[in-house]
């Protein structure tokens, strides 16, 4: 599979609503908004998402296809990846190819990351791409309606 990143286009949203908005893939996510569902407030932040020229914001392709999305955001010295895969395309290495392609692109270090401390696979990605679990914290997750434990990563410099 030939996974690729190219900057995000209005095209891109309608998929990207889908994807995060689907029950499982916001269940692992857990930290996630309060109502994914809510079409009006995903447009409004990705609306500044793209405002924003901090953030750095691709849309993943898998075999040219838009597969996902990934991204760096944050005020320098604590710049966070993130990143949001199509459930359908889990588990063939596509989030840890994206990942690393997004780290040839954003060179800054240290970068930091968080994932639900249960979400084996995002933890998986994290560590082929270089980060190590620097940390624990534990927060209201509204993906699930609970207090959820959360596992804090770091890419050294």
């Amino acid at each position: 599979m030939n996974v690729s990143l190219r900057p995000v286009r209005g095209a891109d949203l309608p998929l990207f609503f889908v994807w995060m908005s689907d029950p499982e893939s916001v269940r692992a996510a857990a930290f996630t908004s309060e109502d994914p569902s809510d079409r009006q407030a995903f447009d409004a932040h990705w609306q500044r998402i793209l405002a924003d020229p901090s953030v750095v914001m691709r849309t993943v392709l898998a075999d040219g296809a838009v597969a996902g999305s990934a991204g760096v955001y944050g005020p320098a010295g604590e710049r966070e990846v993130t990143y949001w895969i199509d459930r359908a395309r889990w588990g063939r290495g596509l989030a840890t190819a994206a990942l690393g392609a997004l780290l040839d692109v954003v060179p800054e270090r240290p970068l930091y990351a968080r994932a639900a401390a249960d979400n084996t696979g995002s933890r998986r990605v994290l560590e082929k791409c270089g980060f190590t679990v620097t940390g624990e914290d534990h927060g209201y997750a509204h993906a699930r309606g609970e207090e959820t434990d959360e596992l804090l990563f770091t890419l050294p410099g």
